[in-house]
């Protein structure tokens, strides 16, 4: 989420700061005289400031909205697994933070911010459009899918980091120089509308995706196509006010100047390395050849604080999760809060509310409070509190984590399999399989199945040999089992006599919080099934059993069942988050079916309220960490060089959303696992960083300026009276 400072600099100043985001001060010279927009009913701020803000609410509404469900959209739609769909969210986010130097660059070196605006826009809902249509499920096979939906993400990235540092620029530029205080007024409604824009879109999107159901299944196409209608309209309404704006020519790129500068002192010194050359005081300073003093001090000071954001990607490698492995955790909850069902990716809503929540809190209660404690809270030391509380969210992660594992099915590995017994007679019966230690106690009729037994084969498929004791008598079945599978055993009385059969369970939990159920009919006719009004599924006679069906959690009391003598009412009951139900249908008497109800897989007995303390902590970090960081790096570099830092900024997040691609991919892990990983990195990192910062010392860019203009003209002097000296002699 985008957030402006706090503490030691005002929000205002830091958006007035980011009118300068990637490019240096406006130079100096004649530019034609820019007309005056008119104004909003008689005030100071112009009417074009208008269109502006509802363009950013629309953008930052599309973003949000679409990167809400892109991750259960790979999980559910592409059927990937979870560490490619984190992988592949976390490429795309990357790729959003890479994607603003090109569009800084474009802005102040060839096309102006306006052009720039217009046409990375149109990319922008180009991208929606094919990313949208590439989530119809009626539209090709999964590799159409796949490209259509690859294709709209890289666009959206080009489009969203590209216009990034434009927008809020451009709205600064519609300003006249002496009314600053409106200018300051205005970049708090802009910051308004972005987190407006956030909050509002992270909660609808995903109903628009798991309440509305299109294509016979969630529908991704719609949740996808309301934000691709958010940026057709940003774009409207920024055109519209086209006649209204003030537009700068393009201004050059000091990002581009620093690199520059920067690459040729290297350069300069690999080549002369000899030892007869003079050393120089600082590596820097072999730019001196080409580039003034003036900008080589500044890159120097630019240099001190990159160096801070070394440690700064592991951060952002945690926050982002927050749409990907949180998501999915989220998916393995219980959702029920009682007067509402909340879906798995709405848990996301919660940063920026919090956001909204703990900026006014934290700059008008707890520093002023820290600061009444005699306690120098500096700015490190805030990043550093920061990442902490970072790490402690993941902490918190992690143990949800280890409790939502205790519902899950056992993993199972090769020459491995799970097998249970469902004893649908009407008497005890004893089962045994020959070379197997298993099923100690005779099995009730009816009776609850408890735990799976594990099988250890011989192979990858190994014929085992059952024997039923019933009443006295045996009898002997074979059955060929495979490795990695999970079975149930169904024994039951067919024309008088005991007989059995072997059915494939389940071997995981179902996807985003659905309930599996499936039918054994135990009557002497077939049967037709109505769940609800879509929902029918035949199941033959005599015990044969249905596939599983994928239900939305809900009681299911007003189904059908129709067989030859008639239909009946038939009731299931609740169907939980994430289980999986056997249901036998056991006889028809007083218009109505009886049936046996059978939990397969448990139900997510860990409710989503127990996320809400790791979003608390993480947010609170977010605070801490994201605001303080930009303004205290703001205020240890020149005016001029604001925008280099921007720029080292956003690269951070992109680095830190490339980490956990790295690992999602190159060492899979269990969940829990990989949530501790990160929270044992981030405080090691959290460390280094403040090691780092106690040896940082603190400057004011406009004394280092004063002190080095002073040395300049005390150069320049002695340089006078040299001369002089030298035309006396």
């Amino acid at each position: 989420m985008e957030i402006p400072p706090s503490g030691d600099t005002p929000p205002t100043r830091f958006f007035e700061t980011c009118c300068r985001y990637f490019r240096d001060d406006p130079p100096k010279g004649d530019f034609p005289v820019q007309k005056k927009s008119p104004k909003l009913c008689g005030s100071n701020y112009p009417l074009s400031i208008a269109f502006i803000v509802v363009n950013e609410f629309c953008e930052r509404f599309s973003y949000y909205g679409m990167r809400a469900v892109l991750t259960l959209y790979f999980l559910s739609f592409f059927h990937w697994d979870e560490n490619l769909s984190t992988a592949v969210y976390h490429a795309f986010s990357a790729l959003c933070y890479f994607t603003p130097v090109i569009g800084a660059i474009m802005a102040d070196s060839w096309l102006g911010k306006y052009k720039t605006i217009i046409y990375l826009s149109i990319v922008y809902v180009v991208g929606h459009l094919i990313k949208s249509v590439g989530a119809i499920p009626s539209l090709g096979n999964q590799v159409v899918h796949v490209i259509l939906s690859m294709v709209g993400l890289f666009l959206i990235a080009l489009g969203t980091g590209g216009i990034k540092p434009c927008v809020s620029a451009f709205g600064g530029d519609q300003f006249e120089e002496e009314h600053t205080s409106e200018r300051s007024k205005f970049f708090s409604i802009f910051y308004l509308s972005i987190n407006a824009g956030s909050l509002i879109s992270t909660f609808v999107t995903p109903v628009l995706r798991g309440d509305v159901k299109c294509f016979g299944e969630d529908c991704y196409a719609l949740a996808f196509g309301v934000p691709a209608a958010l940026m057709v309209l940003a774009l409207v309404v920024f055109i519209a006010g086209s006649g209204l704006y003030r537009k700068t020519p393009p201004q050059g790129n000091v990002l581009l100047e620093v690199c520059k500068c920067i690459g040729f002192a290297i350069k300069n010194r690999l080549k002369n390395r000899s030892r007869q050359i003079p050393k120089r005081d600082h590596w820097l300073d072999w730019a001196s050849e080409k580039y003034s003093k003036q900008l080589i001090g500044e890159v120097k000071m630019v240099t001190r604080v990159l160096f801070l954001f070394i440690p700064l990607p592991m951060f952002w490698a945690l926050f982002d999760q927050q749409g990907s492995r949180w998501t999915l955790q989220a998916t393995k909850m219980n959702a029920d809060f009682g007067i509402y069902i909340l879906q798995p990716d709405q848990m996301q809503f919660l940063n920026p509310l919090l956001i909204l929540v703990f900026i006014p809190i934290f700059d008008l209660w707890l520093y002023p409070l820290i600061n009444m404690c005699k306690f120098n809270f500096t700015p490190i030391r805030k990043m550093a509190t920061g990442m902490i509380l970072a790490g402690m969210a993941f902490g918190l992660a992690a143990i949800v984590e280890i409790k939502i594992n205790e519902t899950d099915m056992p993993r199972l590995v090769p020459e491995e399999s799970l097998i249970r017994v469902l004893n649908l007679a009407k008497n005890p019966v004893q089962v045994t399989i020959q070379g197997r230690d298993l099923f100690q106690q005779p099995v009730e009729a009816f009776q609850n199945p408890t735990e799976y037994s594990k099988l250890i084969l011989n192979g990858e498929h190994q014929n085992l040999h059952f024997t039923l004791q019933h009443q006295g008598s045996p009898l002997a079945f074979n059955y060929t089992v495979k490795e990695k599978s999970v079975y149930s055993l169904i024994v039951f009385e067919a024309e008088g006599s005991l007989s059995s059969r072997l059915i494939t369970d389940l071997e995981a939990k179902p996807e985003n919080g659905l309930a599996a159920v499936r039918f054994i009919n135990g009557l002497s006719q077939d049967v037709n099934l109505t769940i609800d009004s879509k929902r029918f599924i035949a199941v033959q006679k005599n015990y044969s059993a249905s596939e599983y069906s994928l239900l939305e959690r809900d009681k299911y009391n007003n189904g059908k069942c129709i067989t030859e003598t008639g239909e009946f009412t038939l009731e299931l009951g609740l169907l939980d988050f994430g289980a999986s139900y056997t249901i036998v249908i056991t006889n028809v008497s007083g218009g109505a079916v009886k049936t046996w109800k059978s939990e397969d897989i448990k139900a997510n007995n860990v409710h989503m309220a127990w996320q809400l303390p790791q979003y608390v902590l993480i947010s609170a970090g977010e605070v801490m960490f994201s605001i303080t960081g930009l303004a205290f790096s703001y205020s240890q570099s020149p005016a001029s060089m604001k925008s280099v830092l921007q720029a080292g900024w956003l690269l951070t997040v992109a680095v830190g959303n490339t980490l956990v691609l790295v690992v999602a991919q190159a060492a899979p892990m269990a969940q829990w696992a990989e949530f501790v990983l990160f929270t044992v990195l981030l405080f090691a990192v959290c460390v280094i960083f403040s090691i780092m910062g106690y040896f940082y010392v603190s400057v004011d860019p406009e004394d280092l300026e004063e002190k080095e203009e002073k040395r300049e003209t005390l150069s320049r002097g002695n340089t006078i009276n040299l001369v002089t000296q030298k035309t006396k002699l």
